[in-house]
């Protein structure tokens, strides 16, 4: 069975290969993106392995038909980047990898956590130049804060687990309560009553029409003046330019994102020869109370293998006519 792999990079394709025992799969790895332009690449392929930042709309939907395209196997949780009612439509499959190494990406949205805190990024800088002055980087103790978590899924939940081991006070909004964090301790409430008691917010929820934008200047508004704010989760819970506003103005005192509204255009490249056309990212970074890493959260050893290994499962689940136990479904 051949399959098109898009947006790969060095380590998508050592792992792939590594977990692609039996070599049932023919896999053939290109660098670029799939969206409208390079759907001609998907000519004499069974089907398609797609990322994050991979645009699959209708139309590209409609040539993966006309190529005989018959599965789309998303190598991530997300598929917010799916038109999956073209793909019911086209009779193409669609699956995903509903969770890869919860703790990797938990730990993540802590380390930043620490990073904005600490400041250990400056400290460290200032240590290569001989600089020792500890001036400007004072933090504060986590231990007794009040952590807001926004969505409970696998990850929120161990993200809830790790702050209380820190001693600080979780509380949480989800429409779907955990009732392992109720038992912890951890208080459920609607996202107006969060925002204002939480020192920090760490935001774990998936991008859905109701989602999009949770964070905005209404709801900035609403949060404690100066808390800090983390997102691993996907760029589109945050309006830029509304986070923006309010850092100017104080509301949000620390920025911590690992995803980003307009990240297809920059995550995964190296640009650092290149002049950023992206002017929200650049004033984002012109604040030294915001930090960005790329969409590496997932980034572990552990996380590759699952993803890795789930993903040819779903593949060769498909090719044998089994169950697609990670099929995604348009909602009704």
């Amino acid at each position: 069975m051949k399959i098109a792999f898009f947006n790969t990079k060095s380590y998508d394709r050592e792992y792939f290969e590594r977990f692609n025992n039996e070599s049932e799969i023919e896999l053939t790895f290109f660098d670029g993106t799939l969206n409208c332009e390079t759907t001609e690449l998907t000519k004499d392929f069974e089907g398609v392995c797609v990322f994050v930042n991979d645009q699959l709309h209708a139309d590209v939907i409609e040539k993966l038909a006309e190529h005989n395209n018959k599965i789309i196997a998303l190598r991530c949780a997300g598929f917010n980047n799916v038109d999956l009612e073209a793909a019911e439509k086209h009779n193409i499959k669609v699956v995903r990898v509903p969770a890869y190494s919860p703790s990797a990406v938990a730990e993540h949205a802590l380390a930043l956590i620490l990073t904005l805190n600490r400041k250990t990024h400056k400290a460290y800088n200032r240590v290569r130049e001989s600089n020792f002055s500890l001036e400007r980087l004072t933090g504060f103790n986590l231990n007794g804060k009040t952590v807001g978590v926004i969505g409970t899924g696998k990850i929120g939940i161990e993200f809830a687990r790790i702050m209380q081991g820190l001693g600080c006070k979780v509380i949480a909004q989800d429409p779907y309560p955990n009732q392992e964090l109720i038992d912890r301790g951890v208080e459920y409430m609607d996202t107006e009553e969060l925002l204002p008691k939480s020192d920090i917010i760490s935001l774990h929820c998936p991008l859905t029409p109701e989602s999009k934008h949770l964070i905005n200047k209404e709801t900035i508004k609403q949060m404690k003046r100066g808390a800090m704010l983390i997102n691993t989760s996907r760029g589109a819970l945050i309006n830029t330019k509304d986070a923006i506003k309010g850092l100017k103005k104080g509301r949000i005192g620390y920025l911590g994102i690992d995803v980003y509204e307009q990240e297809e255009d920059l995550f995964f490249k190296d640009l650092s020869e290149n002049i950023v056309q992206d002017e929200d990212i650049m004033r984002l970074m012109s604040f030294p109370n915001v930090l960005i890493t790329s969409h590496q959260a997932f980034f572990t050893r552990e996380a590759l293998e699952q993803i890795a290994s789930t993903t040819i499962q779903n593949i060769l689940d498909f090719k044998h006519d089994k169950e697609l136990k990670n099929q995604v479904l348009p909602q009704p």
